[in-house]
């Protein structure tokens, strides 16, 4: 187990500097560069002028140059100053939206799998019955609908027709000013939809996939035995047909550990939300390198650390794939 560890660590390595590197050469080759978006609407600056901030930001330097000059900043920790107008570190912005979108994507996640696990075993246990049927129907919408539209939906009726919920931002206007419970109570609403949203269509998917596991692990033969021995149903969906129907189900929580961080721009973008998924499309669209950059390092680093505990529960749940790998 140990040597399977150290050797799956061991990989990372080169495969994070491809991600790195394929990565920087991909948002250095779409159109437009920093110095162009700073200056086009101000007809007044000179090529001089360009020239020198380009200079200024390093992009003068040919590509690869660039980019070991950042991996070396990288080794460090250092992911380099934004190129808005405020030069903040890329650090400091990151540090101020990770909180807002992970706080939304954890309770968002909890949602997610908290309903589509048992809605998953339910479906199978209960197969071709009616209501298997509408959660069928239930999965197809979900596959079906659009985030951004489902979205607006949301915000038109909830928030412009009926006005139950608010349709931006995460706090009223004047809410420092109000009690505990009343400023809790203000963000739980503001949060409603954004989560709405954000759990919708992966828990649509997350209960046709468990269903899916779950038919194929109760028409195993050893599930025909323990049934045959005179175990409850109850047990025998739970203790011995669930640990191995949740193996494929432990993969997807692999996979949705960088959702945590960068599978938000969507919603936040439309809901206004001041979190990492707004940050990475405001510094996309102004051609913020280092901030794009950084952000994408940290979620790809999440997605390696994700494959990684995806294995390791894997071979905490399947004792096949502990002993195979000493």
């Amino acid at each position: 187990m140990i040597q399977y560890l150290l050797k799956r660590i061991l990989m990372l390595v080169p495969l994070f500097l491809g991600i790195t590197l394929i990565t920087f050469a991909v948002i250095h080759l779409a159109p437009g560069e920093p110095v162009d978006m700073q200056t086009a609407m101000n007809p007044k600056v000179s090529a001089e002028s360009r020239q020198r901030m380009r200079e200024f930001y390093g992009l003068d330097k040919p590509l690869h140059v660039q980019y070991v000059t950042w991996l070396g900043r990288l080794v460090r920790l250092d992911f380099g100053r934004s190129f808005a107008p405020d030069n903040r570190p890329v650090i400091d912005k990151i540090a101020e939206r990770i909180p807002v979108t992970l706080s939304l994507n954890i309770i968002a996640l909890i949602l997610e799998f908290g309903l589509a696990i048992p809605i998953g075993i339910f479906a199978a246990t209960h197969q071709n019955t009616l209501l298997d049927k509408g959660i069928t129907v239930f999965v197809f919408v979900g596959f079906a609908v659009p985030t951004f539209w489902l979205a607006l939906l949301l915000m038109y009726l909830f928030g412009v027709k009926l006005g139950w919920l608010p349709i931006s931002g995460l706090h009223s206007l004047g809410s420092e000013n109000f009690g505990t419970f009343r400023w809790l109570t203000d963000l739980a609403k503001h949060l409603v939809m954004p989560v709405a949203v954000a759990s919708f269509g992966s828990l649509a998917g997350l209960s046709r996939y468990m269903r899916s596991t779950m038919l194929e692990v109760i028409r195993q033969d050893y599930i025909t035995t323990a049934r045959a021995k005179g175990l409850s149903e109850r047990v025998v969906i739970l203790r011995h047909a669930l640990r191995n129907a949740l193996l494929p189900i432990i993969t997807l929580l692999g996979f949705s550990l960088p959702g945590l961080i960068g599978g938000s721009v969507i919603f936040e973008t439309i809901f206004a939300i001041p979190g990492m998924g707004q940050l990475f499309y405001l510094s996309v669209m102004s051609r913020d390198y280092p901030l794009v950059m950084g952000i994408l390092v940290i979620g790809a680093f999440l997605t390696l650390v994700g494959n990684l505990l995806a294995d390791l529960g894997y071979a905490v749940a399947d004792p096949r794939i502990r002993h195979g790998s000493g």
